[in-house]
């Protein structure tokens, strides 16, 4: 018999049937190694119950409000894979956000994120401040690449809703070999366009995931509820 050495057996369990697995066509990005490890999948949640459960190769934990050390504790508790953390950019800035990245750096964070506003300077002092990546939220083509590459940015990480493709690839022209994350989007048409573009990984989101599932399997349980009449 011809052996396939291709073929990956998928081991799972009864009570773990219902983790959230991040779409296969994200199989198809080449990765980024951060530490040895190999990162395509990266799932974008704030939700701890999704965070510890999920098949993604590491958790993008970004929140719209002033980063709080608790929580990033908290995720650091029950996520499974690498964290990659937000530490402000915007309103948190500077020594706050140097401050932010060297407590994500002692829990054991793979990346630090910032976010589009982020300012040189900010950049610069997180740069002196952590020994992990810092990775910078691309959120449309109006920056230097090159000066926040200076700056320390060793990640580019492209949000630019639907045009997130173009950045992609406006990035890649500019620099063929740059460590690229990208949003990639809802569909798997979507998530091979940001590939194709030249993404190296894909953030997946998952909004409402908790309830969907907790809606499906209260459902199962209403028609396998025994009858005691």
């Amino acid at each position: 018999m011809e052996k396939n050495h291709k073929y990956m057996p998928e081991l799972s369990s009864e009570l773990r049937q219902s983790i959230i697995e991040m779409p296969k066509v994200i199989r198809e990005a080449s990765g980024i190694s951060i530490y040895g490890k190999r990162i395509k999948s990266i799932i974008y949640t704030m939700d701890v119950a999704v965070i510890a459960n999920n098949d993604a190769d590491a958790v993008l934990a970004v929140y719209p409000w002033t980063p709080n050390t608790r929580i990033l504790s908290a995720i650091s508790q029950v996520a499974q894979v690498p964290i990659l953390a937000g530490i402000g950019g915007g309103l948190t800035s500077g020594n706050r956000s140097s401050r932010l990245g060297t407590f994500a750096e002692e829990h054991g964070a793979y990346g630090v994120v910032l976010n589009g506003p982020s300012d040189l300077t900010t950049i610069s002092v997180v740069n002196e401040a952590v020994d992990v990546p810092i990775i910078y939220t691309v959120v449309n083509d109006k920056r230097d690449l090159k000066k926040l590459m200076a700056a320390g940015v060793d990640i580019f990480n492209v949000a630019g809703g639907k045009d997130t493709a173009k950045l992609v690839a406006w990035i890649r022209q500019q620099y063929p070999e740059f460590p690229i994350i990208a949003s990639g989007g809802k569909t798997d048409e979507q998530i091979r366009e940001t590939i194709e573009a030249g993404a190296n990984a894909i953030t997946y989101t998952t909004y409402g995931k908790t309830e969907t599932i907790f809606q499906e399997k209260m459902d199962h349980y209403r028609e396998q509820a025994p009858d005691d009449h």
